[in-house]
């Protein structure tokens, strides 16, 4: 038996699941009105799937954007496959909930942020998301350092 409730783990595991919910929603009815996604994942997970060139521009972590233009979405129980255009160039990403960093969608001023021990241990410095095809220059993601919570993206506004 184990010394204590891991609230961090439950936490995860059920804004997680969240996603997943939210994802297959958007699989069976496509996105409603002005919602759209960004999501930035940890490149470097062992299970995600992307195309060499990618994997090889983020080498630790890419955010994506699911709005105008994806394809193929297929939602399981351990992650997402979607097709995203890169500068004309369509590739098929594989994404585990468990490589995700953030979700938001800021259309309705919701974000999570999800932390790994690593994260907690480092300098505190959040990395900058990075630019390029694909990619949303300032994607609004919370920077609290608390583990999977829902914030407000009220501070973020021009």
């Amino acid at each position: 038996m184990s010394d204590g409730i891991d609230y961090g783990k439950l936490m995860h595991r059920a804004m997680r699941g969240l996603i997943q919910q939210v994802l297959e929603g958007v699989q069976r009815d496509g996105l409603p009105g002005e919602h759209h996604f960004f999501i930035t994942f940890d490149t470097g997970h062992p299970d995600a799937e992307l195309a060499d060139w990618l994997s090889d521009r983020y080498p630790d972590e890419m955010t994506v954007v699911m709005q105008h233009w994806y394809d193929n979405l297929d939602v399981t129980d351990d992650g997402f496959s979607v097709t995203l255009n890169f500068g004309d160039a369509p590739e098929r990403l594989y994404i585990p909930y468990d490589a995700i960093k953030t979700f938001v969608d800021p259309s309705v001023e919701f974000g999570l942020r999800f932390e790994s021990q690593e994260e907690d241990d480092d300098d505190g410095d959040d990395p900058t998301p990075p630019d390029g095809p694909g990619h949303d220059p300032d994607p609004k993601t919370p920077t609290e350092h608390h583990d999977a919570e829902v914030v407000s993206l009220d501070r973020f506004r021009k």
